[in-house]
């Protein structure tokens, strides 16, 4: 059973004023649409909502015939940029604002946190804000009176319920806010990215109630986050938009290795020239790149590739030293995966001032994952004192390897940060016969 249907929905804005502008073009549309009963004129003129570009025209489409279903029970993730049309999404199922055009269809009861202290009242008191949301709710009194004592606890602002949420901070709004969203059974559970602003012990505590909700209690959940990690470990299913069109559907994991790989194309090799290579205290980088077959450099690279990284810098310092190159790897959800250096590594050529220096590093098979991968940061050091820095210098993907094992286990695996190929040695002393 849908739980909630998205059918031809679009949501038009005008920029700069609410109204059309001019007191004709208001009766004009009034006409139209009302008297008439034909479509409204200025929908034909709207723009898709590029915020990035100028544009020519004062009408944007912030959603355009967005389609797809939720299902009851099912915990949705909305992925997108900033402006991408998240909010408004939720808007409207939550009917702050209406459609443009299409219909949504929600059945249930729905419980939204869209905005810090959304709905709070600043004069009243925390434990008068619970009241007051709840009966928005649709609740009765009795009913949030019996959930008041789970709903202060969860929050954790128990000494300040009794005080004027004006004197609230930020987070303690957020989590008073998400509290009574979550206790006052909604079927349908809306969270816009204001988890992003409570501390992490908040952030622990309010997945877990939104997985408790949706999986003990069978309750709807469509959760807007910038946080993949959280995406993936709350959702199962996710929605990618751009520009106010969804561009992907599927499940969560496929969502955001699409957003995430959609960010970006695989920058494998960099080279400058004198001219034009970055500059930085001395030094120039003249050329990164990463490959797994120095026969085919362009190749794809599977976790079962050694993978190979070259940098060239030309040094014009004076000064003795040592002289490394450090780079730090990153993963596509943003996680550190290590960082190595040259540092205490024997060099090929000893040279201690200025000279180009070429750097090889070799990260062994079977060690990094399947995904896409970054060299996040590249640093040139003397003596461990930074000269050059350059940031987001190669983008990568490994791919999952060919050749499976006879369980399909390579393949199929994608848990964790890395993917090693452990050497193990199984024994068993047990001299136990065992009888047919």
């Amino acid at each position: 059973m849908n739980a909630i249907e998205f059918d031809h929905v679009s949501k038009q804005y005008r920029l700069g004023l609410v109204s059309t502008k001019t007191l004709s073009h208001d009766i004009r549309r009034f006409w139209i649409t009302n008297i008439l009963g034909k479509e409204d004129p200025y929908l034909k003129i709207g723009e898709t909502n590029d915020r990035a570009s100028k544009g020519s025209s004062e009408y944007v489409w912030a959603l355009r015939d967005i389609n797809f279903n939720v299902e009851q029970g099912d915990v949705v993730g909305i992925i997108g940029k900033n402006g991408a049309g998240k909010s408004t999404l939720l808007k409207l199922l939550s009917r702050v604002t209406g459609p443009t055009t299409g219909q949504i269809r929600a059945h249930g009861r729905i419980g939204s946190l869209l905005e810090v202290g959304t709905g709070f009242h600043a004069e009243m008191t925390g434990r008068e804000n619970i009241f007051m949301n709840g009966a928005i709710l649709g609740m009765t009194r009795a009913e949030i009176q019996s959930k008041l004592d789970e709903i202060v606890d969860f929050s954790g602002c128990e000494r300040y319920i009794d005080t004027p949420v004006k004197r609230y901070s930020s987070g303690m709004m957020v989590r008073l806010g998400f509290a009574v969203a979550a206790h006052l059974d909604p079927e349908i559970l809306v969270v816009d990215e204001v988890l992003a602003v409570g501390d992490a012990e908040f952030q622990k505590k309010a997945i877990g109630k939104m997985q408790d909700v949706s999986k003990g209690e069978g309750r709807t959940v469509l959760f807007v986050s910038h946080n993949m990690a959280s995406i993936k470990q709350l959702c199962k299913t996710g929605v990618v938009l751009n520009q106010g069109q969804v561009e992907f559907s599927g499940s969560a994991n496929e969502a955001v290795d699409f957003y995430l790989s959609a960010g970006h194309n695989e920058v494998r090799e960099v080279s400058y020239t004198l001219d034009d290579a970055p500059y930085e205290d001395g030094v120039r980088l003249l050329s990164a790149k990463v490959y797994a077959d120095p026969q085919d450099p362009k190749g794809r690279i599977y976790t079962t590739n050694d993978i190979h990284l070259d940098f060239e810098f030309l040094n014009d310092n004076k000064q003795e030293g040592q002289y490394d190159v450090t780079f730090f790897l990153y993963d596509e959800m943003n996680n550190e995966i290590f960082c190595t250096s040259s540092y205490g590594k024997p060099h090929a050529v000893e040279c201690t001032a200025a000279g180009t220096y070429h750097a090889h590093c070799v990260i062994p098979s079977n060690l990094l994952n399947f995904g896409t991968y970054r060299v996040g940061r590249l640093l040139f050091l003397r003596n461990d004192s930074i000269l050059m820095e350059r940031k987001d210098v190669l983008y990568f993907e490994i791919n999952k390897p060919v050749i499976q094992d006879a369980y399909g286990f390579i393949a199929s695996r994608k848990e964790g940060l890395i993917h090693p190929n452990l050497d193990w040695l199984v024994s068993c002393n047990d001299q136990t016969t065992v009888k047919p």
